[in-house]
This record gives C-alpha cells, sequence and structure tokens, in this order.
C-alpha cells in the first residue's frame, strides 16, 4: 500500500492539445479514490502517466514517497485494470491470472497460491479452467481484477473498468468493487466518465475540467461526494455533479434584510431567507441591483408551495420513475431556460397545468455569474 501523489502535473500532446495543467491531487494511503470530468477533461491521461503509459510535459509523480516520473510502467509496482478487461482468449483464467507472476519467474508453488486465493476472494474458483469466451461481463471482469490482485501492487489504476456492462451489472460490479476495496485496502485511482459511479463508489472524487491554456487547472474539486454535492466551489462542479442536474436561475436582488426580494425571469418575487443568509456576505450588501445565479437542486423545489409567492410557470412534461417524480418548467431569462423539479409523485401535476411552486432557501446555493465561483456567508 502506499500514496498516490502528483505535483504541478501538466501534458501537452505533440500536436498542441492541452491535456492537462498544473494537477496538484495526493490519493491518500488505502484510498479509493475516483475522476471524473467530461470527455477531454484529462481523467484518462492522469491515469496513463501514473501508470508510465504517458510522458509528462512537466510536474512530478510518486508512489509511495519514491519519484516514478522517469521510470517504465514496470518499475512502478501498480497494476492496472482496463475497461475491455486485455484477457488472453486462448488460456484459461487461472492463466491469465497466472501469466504476469509467470514472466516475473516466481516459483510455481507460490503462483498457484496467490492465484486461488485471489480466486477464492473473487468467487472465481468454479471457472478456473474456463476460459474467457464462456464467461460473464461481470466474470471477466473479476478475472481482470483476480489479474491485478496476484501482483500485490502498491496502486491499483482502473480505467472505467464497467463502461462494458449492462445497467444492472454495473450497479453489482460497483459494490463488489468498493467491498474488495476496503477488504484489501490497496490505494486506488479510478476514472468514469459517469458522475453516479464515481459518487457511489469514491472514498473522494476528484472533478476535472478541459482547459484551454496554462494558467488554468483541470482540477476542480477534490472532496468527499456529500461535500461535492452540498457545498460545491463553482458552477462547474455544482452542475456537474448531480442527476438531474442541478438548475440555475439568473436572479436579481433589489432588496436586503430577512427576505431576498429579487426579480426571477422578469417577475418580482420574494424569498424567505435564512438566519445565516440574511447576515451573510458578500451576496446581498455586493449583489443589490446586480445579476447573480441563483442554483437550486431539483429536490430543492417544493410542490405543493407551503410559503407565499413562488416561481411560476406551465408544465412542460412530467417523468414518473417510481419513487419520484419530475416536472419540467421553463422561466424566461433562466441559465439553463429549462427548469427540472423533484416532486412527491402523489402530487404530479398535469402536462399545461399551471405551476406555482416554491425555493427551499435552506438548500440553494448563490454563484458569481463572471467568475464563476461559489458565493459563501
Amino acid at each position: 500500500m502506499a500514496t498516490l501523489s502528483f505535483q504541478s502535473v501538466g501534458k501537452r500532446f505533440g500536436d498542441g492539445t492541452l491535456a492537462l495543467s498544473r494537477v496538484d491531487l495526493d490519493v491518500k494511503d488505502g484510498e479509493f479514490l475516483v475522476l471524473v470530468g467530461p470527455s477531454g477533461c484529462g481523467k484518462s491521461t492522469l491515469l496513463r502517466s501514473a501508470a508510465g503509459l504517458e510522458t509528462l510535459t512537466e510536474g512530478r509523480i510518486a508512489i509511495g514517497g519514491r519519484d516514478v516520473t522517469d521510470l517504465g510502467p514496470g518499475d512502478r509496482d501498480i497494476a492496472m485494470v482496463f475497461q475491455n478487461y486485455a484477457l488472453y482468449p486462448h488460456m484459461d483464467v487461472y492463466e491469465n491470472m497466472a501469466f504476469g507472476l509467470g514472466q516475473r519467474k516466481i516459483p510455481k508453488d507460490i503462483i498457484r497460491q496467490k492465484v486461488e486465493q485471489a480466486a477464492r476472494t473473487l468467487d472465481l474458483m468454479p471457472y478456473i479452467h474456463k476460459k474467457p469466451g464462456t464467461l460473464s461481463g461481470g466474470q471477466r471482469q473479476r478475472v481482470a481484477m483476480g489479474r491485478a490482485i496476484v501482483r500485490d501492487p502498491q496502486c491499483f489504476l482502473m480505467d472505467e473498468p464497467l463502461s462494458n456492462l449492462d445497467a444492472k451489472l454495473r450497479v453489482q460490479m460497483r459494490a463488489e468493487l468498493k467491498l474488495l476495496n476496503a477488504r484489501l485496502g490497496v490505494t486506488t485511482l479510478y476514472v468514469t466518465h459517469d458522475q453516479v459511479e464515481a459518487m457511489t463508489m469514491g472514498d473522494r472524487v476528484a472533478v476535472l475540467r478541459p482547459v484551454s491554456d496554462e494558467s488554468q487547472s483541470n482540477l476542480q474539486q477534490c472532496a468527499a461526494p456529500r461535500e461535492l454535492y452540498e457545498k460545491p466551489v463553482n458552477l462547474f462542479v455544482a452542475g456537474f455533479i448531480g442527476s438531474p442536474a442541478m438548475n440555475f436561475i439568473t436572479v436579481r436582488p433589489v432588496r436586503k434584510g430577512k427576505t431576498l426580494r429579487c426579480t426571477i425571469a422578469g417577475t418580482d418575487m420574494t424569498l424567505p431567507l435564512t438566519p445565516q443568509q440574511a447576515a451573510a456576505r458578500p451576496f446581498l450588501d455586493q449583489w443589490i441591483d446586480r445579476d447573480l445565479i441563483l442554483g437550486v437542486r431539483p429536490e430543492a423545489f417544493l410542490y405543493p408551495n407551503p410559503t407565499s409567492g413562488g416561481l411560476r410557470s406551465e408544465v412542460l412534461i412530467t417523468e414518473m420513475t417510481g419513487a419520484d417524480a419530475y416536472v419540467f418548467f421553463e422561466l424566461r431569462g433562466t441559465a439553463s431556460n429549462r427548469i427540472t423539479a423533484r416532486i412527491d409523485p402523489r402530487h404530479l401535476p398535469e402536462r399545461g397545468a399551471a405551476l406555482e411552486i416554491g425555493v427551499d432557501m435552506e438548500r440553494v446555493h448563490f454563484f458569481d455569474p463572471g467568475s464563476g465561483l461559489a458565493l459563501r456567508g
């Protein structure tokens, strides 16, 4: 087990594409840290750099306190699990898991002991002499994991290992990977494009975004899933984390006090502030008669509306998902135009119905429309 450290990491490809810039990130000993972000944000490049498959333009990488920046993949004491499993089709499960150990000239009795122990951990003993082509996707992924486990690496690097599985199996494998990590305690860096997968699996989640020049950093925020969800540092993190996404509404405060009287989508309305918001700066003192962004997650809307006043619109469509229901409506002048609210399915309005919906002010977020940074009291 070991720490994994990225120090001011940067990577520019030969065609001029800037993939990584100013990334500082420490993965703790035994931690399961997930990299998430949209396509082109550099998450796979960062993982491949840790594996030694990409050469950095700048910065350093350390594993267990040892600088490995200039070492080859075989000298870094890591194990990588790929999206496509990368199993040898002509070898059975045992041979696939044992192959790397055989290349290192480890005695056969030690190899057998390690492979069988990993196979029992992963419930693969019934399939130990089967070829990969006869296994399900989940079983093949476990074989790929077993091949990594037998090496006793300092770090696991996983590049979207569940993306080829169907939805039901992905949910099952998420739980299995987390249990495996808790059992083995091996430091793990995991890449996914699926923010739900990131939030359910990571001890911490690092959110990355594409950058256009070296003055910017791909890394936007790294925190525990709950902190990311409840305290996003900027508009990008707030909009990326959460499904459905946070709603962004342009508001213009016109008076401070115990209520926020503001113009939303051309309509004057009053929102009751919490005591902390009423006393907070800068979004009252510095934002009177200026636009700012109000961020409201779907579950922070109140319907039926228990307060006086609220957002008024017409229901465009509704979605019933079982335990929850969603209402979609539009407001003039909003950042995203279309608004999504999660409501109790017992109160689901009809399409085309007039809608008045309240806002739980204890759960909203304020953002500077210029910098995109969160405003906190």
